[in-house]
């Protein structure tokens, strides 16, 4: 399970924050998973919930953001969801289209309370 892996990280780069702001409380982390990521969203929260239990950040919470893929066409510039692992245009039919957005895993935000 990687995710509990990368649960850990999120926790180790909210903790680094907070100790550039001291006396701030981080209350909530926000990140990004892309369709493609290859991360269990579900997996994820329970990981990160088990590393948080019983510690000093018991009550951060953790906030997942699902991106799908998108896809955008070179020939029409049209920008769509990708359905059924086709990558062709539904405007213009180009199959060479490119990914866009879907593959993200990144901390978006975090809030803190000072």
């Amino acid at each position: 399970m990687h995710e509990l892996g990368i649960a850990a990280s999120i926790l180790e780069s909210v903790q680094k924050e907070a100790e550039r702001h001291a006396g701030a409380r981080i209350s909530k982390v926000g990140v990004k998973i892309g369709e493609l990521a290859g991360v269990d969203p579900d997996a994820l929260q329970f990981g990160f919930e088990v590393l948080v239990k019983d510690t000093e950040w018991e009550k951060l919470v953790l906030d997942l953001e699902y991106i799908p893929r998108t896809q955008r066409c070179p020939k029409c510039a049209y920008d769509f969801r990708m359905t059924d692992f086709d990558p062709r245009c539904p405007l213009c039919g180009e199959l060479a289209t490119e990914c866009i957005s879907g593959e993200e895993l990144d901390i978006a935000y975090m809030e803190v309370d000072e």
